[in-house]
């Protein structure tokens, strides 16, 4: 495993809602780990986005949020030992542990850095250290939970879509509000998880209602997606919270 240290942008580290952010997910790591790897279903779940991302044995893929580093296992068995995974996010306790699940693998590649503007502006940029090469052919782009996170989500897919070659593909899997015909006690539910989740967490009022935030955002980037995508598949999970879009870019 590389871990090629400090690579984020400005949109990274200023301004105090990204500092709070950074703040609040070190500070629950070990708790977002747990739930990441031992929720019931999570692991078919990543083993389902994996899939979608019809990666072939040395392939190259960027895991934009890659957190605590669950789904690093899962890519890599697809890309296999020729092929290179490359994992970003901007909080190094996350990254700390995402760094000890992959320690086994040396073409597994961790950088710290912001998914909404990738810390390298395109396959090969030199910047971008050891894996320069192999960035040349940038393969495939996996999100899971991130773009409900981002400012401008449907900016960061157009981003990450520009990264890839042609008939690569971008997977996003997300969470937002159920439109099933049961969905009112799932999205009482739902928007409980999503104020515990959101920083700083406990306020009783926000400025944003935080469930239609995310709501409006995972639309945003699903938008962005179909918009430049030749092909497009969609399937949900979890009572019909859990959204998994895939999409080729040509």
């Amino acid at each position: 495993m590389s871990d090629l240290g400090d690579r984020r942008s400005s949109a990274g580290t200023s301004g105090s809602g990204s500092t709070a952010a950074q703040s609040f997910y070190g500070r629950w790591a070990a708790l977002y780990d747990a739930l990441a790897r031992y929720t019931p279903g999570i692991g078919s779940l990543r083993e389902r986005a994996a899939a979608a991302l019809e990666l072939e044995s040395g392939d190259t893929v960027v895991e934009m949020g890659c957190g605590t580093g669950a789904n690093l296992p899962y890519l890599r068995e697809r890309v296999g030992p020729e092929g290179t995974v490359v994992g970003v996010d901007f909080t190094r306790p996350v990254l700390d542990r995402a760094r000890e699940s992959v320690a086994a693998y040396d073409n597994v590649h961790l950088v710290r850095g912001d998914a909404a503007r990738p810390p390298f502006a395109n396959a090969g940029d030199a910047t971008f250290g050891t894996v320069d090469a192999a960035l040349d052919s940038v393969d495939a782009v996996l999100a899971t939970f991130v773009v409900g996170m981002l400012e401008d989500p449907g900016a960061a897919v157009r981003d990450w879509c520009d990264l890839l070659v042609d008939g690569g593909n971008v997977v996003l899997v997300d969470a937002a509000s159920s439109e099933r015909a049961y969905a009112a006690p799932v999205n009482a539910l739902f928007r409980a998880v999503v104020i515990l989740s959101t920083p700083p967490t406990l306020r009783f009022r926000y400025d944003r209602d935080p469930q239609a935030t995310l709501d409006r955002r995972v639309d945003a980037a699903r938008d962005a997606l179909r918009d430049r995508s030749s092909a497009i598949a969609h399937e949900t999970h979890a009572l019909g919270v859990v959204r998994l879009t895939g999409g080729r870019i040509d």
